[in-house]
């Protein structure tokens, strides 16, 4: 494909957005009545236990879903039959892996630091089967750009732990709200998915046809396991150096910013991914496309890091309580970090495999695992405090290791991924520097929302300052009045 659907890749990204906006209105929810009722304790156990969870799921998917949206197939019985062998690869091999699971649970609790749960890992790990049924249908929907059908999908989903999840942490005051939570809603989405999908699974089974889509998904499977290794040797660190206490601050300081950023990255990326894949073929437009991608969330989410930062004990207090008041350095740090990282270094991994090179995703995590590892190594033995400093900024060696390798080898200028978020970055400086000020005046919750307000109106009034960017906010303020 030549042409990119511009308003397919519009349409989809504002479903996309839609759902992201809407879930995160519920999430915060969910999240301020569970940090009130479980124990950094309980997060720490089930934290643990989703690292070796999540590191199956990796090898159930296999890359399959990658290779579905990016894939172009010949027509459509092509893509049927390969979505077929997809489908049941990944189902057999999750049950596999539930066995395995199960066989060596206590040695498998034992190694993240939770001796004695091993029954509870197999019990988390039906999670496993129920990812691994509707990972297809999901990859079917981003191929085709259908974020309006994921739309109601995720809606569905995050209205689970509103269902479940909160009213057994009410009636148990345990992991296991969370543990039945999370199965329940990998269970709501293989049946949901599945309804809504026009795509049905039919026996249908080639070995020719696995053995081609493997060539590409071995290094897309390789690559999702180093993202792994970067996402989580430091939980599997803390969790056998530090208490299961400091284990639910570390992960649970992660999640919250996970959960406020995600409403622009959950919303951009998949869409992203998929449209690029669509342009791999025509340069120019597959340049334009990342950039403009890269500039808008940038507006976003530069404001948005250094926001979480300058707020991060406000922020604590409201989503998670007095109890998880420890954490609020490191969620501003890592809110801070995360911005720099997004913009600079993620998207960078999305343009390596939408050109169908996810080797060099793989370089990178390699490259950053070399020196992340030590660091959090070195860092725990110092306590707390000291590993979260060491963790939120041995990221930025990750965004060094992407903006060379996106130089030299796919041939996009760090100069002008920088020069790209420029204006965010100096309109956003100055917003951090008055809402520093403002703090200073008081400290109470109302006068934090007013400070937020005036935060937001003062890098709204600085980012217009800039011509393009103001031609950006111009646009979109024409085509809403005229909606």
């Amino acid at each position: 494909m030549t042409q990119l659907d511009k308003h397919k890749v519009v349409n989809a990204t504002k479903w996309s957005a839609i759902a992201e906006v809407l879930a995160k209105l519920i999430m915060p929810v969910t999240t301020m009545v569970l940090a009130r009722l479980l124990t950094p304790d309980a997060v720490g156990i089930v934290a643990s236990i989703a690292m070796v969870v999540e590191f199956a799921e990796i090898f159930t998917d296999a890359g399959f879903q990658k290779y579905i949206i990016q894939h172009e197939f010949a027509d459509a019985r092509d893509r049927d039959e390969r979505t077929n062998v997809a489908f049941w690869s990944n189902l057999v091999l999750s049950f596999v892996l539930w066995g395995v699971i199960a066989l060596f649970n206590e040695p498998l609790a034992r190694l993240v630091g939770n001796p004695g749960l091993g029954y509870v890992l197999v019990i988390a790990s039906v999670s496993i089967p129920l990812q691994a049924f509707s990972s297809i249908q999901l990859a079917n929907f981003k191929h085709d750009l259908d974020f309006k059908t994921l739309f109601k999908a995720r809606i569905v989903g995050v209205l689970v732990p509103l269902v479940v999840t909160i009213p057994l942490a009410f009636a148990m005051r345990s992991f296991w709200a969370l543990v039945i939570g999370t199965i329940s809603v990998n269970l709501v989405n293989a049946v949901v998915l599945t309804a809504w999908s026009n795509w049905k699974p039919r026996w249908y089974f080639s070995l020719t046809q696995l053995k081609q889509m493997l060539s590409f998904t071995v290094w897309s499977m390789i690559e999702s396991v180093s993202v792994w290794f970067t996402n989580y040797i430091d939980i599997f660190i803390v969790s056998i150096s530090l208490s299961q206490y400091y284990l639910g601050l570390y992960k649970t300081s992660m999640t919250t910013v996970a959960q406020i950023t995600t409403l622009i990255t959950a919303a951009t990326t998949p869409v992203l991914f998929s449209s690029l894949s669509r342009l791999q073929d025509n340069r120019q437009e597959f340049e334009q496309l990342f950039f403009r991608f890269q500039k808008l969330v940038g507006l976003l989410i530069i404001p948005l890091g250094i926001g979480i930062y300058v707020f991060r004990d406000f922020i604590t207090l409201v989503l998670l309580g007095s109890q998880w008041s420890e954490a609020a350095h490191f969620i501003g740090l890592w809110g801070l970090t995360s911005a720099i990282t997004i913009v600079l270094a993620h998207y960078s991994s999305e343009v390596y495999r939408a050109l169908g090179k996810p080797k060099l995703s793989v370089l990178a995590q390699v490259l950053h695992i070399i020196v992340l590892w030590p660091v959090i190594q070195i860092a725990v033995g110092y306590g707390f405090e000291t590993l979260c400093v060491s963790r939120a900024l041995v990221r930025l060696e990750l965004v060094l290791v992407q903006l060379v390798i996106t130089y030299f080898v796919v041939r996009l200028s760090p100069w002008q991924l920088l020069k790209n978020i420029m204006p965010s970055c100096i309109a956003g400086c100055l917003m951090g520097i008055v809402g520093v000020l403002l703090l200073q005046v008081n400290t109470s919750i109302a006068w934090n929302i007013a400070a937020v307000f005036i935060c937001m109106i003062s890098y709204g009034c600085m980012i217009y300052m800039f011509r393009e960017e103001r031609q950006i906010f111009n646009t979109f303020v024409h085509k809403w009045i005229q909606r």
